[in-house]
């Protein structure tokens, strides 16, 4: 007959340790990915100049619109700017190579 480990004899403490080593893990990754959908804002300043054009930002803003399938009214509107201006960029898109076309990183 084969005896049974003494429960008493389990030390939980690395296990504890090893779980909170990866929630802080999980919260430091977590952080950094709402960074980025913070940054993914059609929205924000920055992805206009002071004169009213797109910058890098901008322009990548929209072509991840694009991506995401969104027509280019939605594109204008989200990113306040005029339908000519979002079907400009959709052409650009579209010759970047649309959805698989090399991603830039927002700023």
């Amino acid at each position: 007959m084969t005896e049974m480990p003494d429960a008493h004899t389990f030390d939980p403490k690395p296990v504890l340790d090893l779980i909170a080593s990866i929630e802080a893990d999980l919260q430091r990754l977590k952080g950094l990915v709402e960074l980025q959908v913070e940054k993914f804002d059609p929205a924000n300043p920055h992805n206009k100049t002071p004169d009213g054009k797109l910058t890098e930002e901008g322009v990548e803003c929209c072509y991840r619109m694009f991506d995401d399938g969104k027509s280019r009214y939605s594109v204008a509107q989200q990113m306040k700017i005029s339908f000519a201006a979002a079907t400009h960029r959709f052409n650009a898109w579209r010759k970047a190579g649309g959805a698989k076309r090399r991603k830039t990183l927002l700023g």
